[in-house]
């Protein structure tokens, strides 16, 4: 089962940064040193705003199916814009995890809050995997 292609109410992505070491000196100057090609500690949270409880089932079915955190997922095609990019007007890439053919897991199960009879609210935060 694919990471449900159902576009978000809000989304916030937080980019990460390149693994640095910056060590002061003596002498007060600084230096930095890269420790990586590529960005880690990117985060995807989404939400969904009122949605049916059959769809809010999509995702915990899918968390189920990945064994919560411990498995890692794509978000569908980068370039068309599926799922978790619906919505995006910027270049898909843009929010992706920094490398072609990266991942996310779970960071915690969907938190899924009953709004009326029927209709939920679905919460889920993903953290990128190289």
């Amino acid at each position: 089962m694919a990471f449900p292609t159902i576009k978000p109410t809000s989304r916030n992505f937080d980019a990460g940064d390149w693994p640095v070491k910056t060590f002061r000196t003596q002498a007060g100057t600084e230096s930095r040193i890269l420790y990586g090609s590529q960005r880690t500690g990117q985060t995807l949270e989404l939400s969904y705003q009122n949605v049916t409880d059959a769809t809010a089932e999509l995702f915990l079915d899918h968390y189920n199916e990945v064994r919560g955190t411990y498995s890692s997922f794509t978000l569908g095609d980068i370039t068309a814009g599926q799922g978790a990019r619906s919505g995006w007007s910027g270049n898909y890439d843009a929010l992706g995890a920094g490398a072609s053919g990266a991942a996310y897991r779970y960071d915690g199960p969907p938190q899924v809050r009953a709004v009326k009879p029927g209709i939920s609210n679905v919460s889920i935060k993903l953290v990128a995997v190289l």
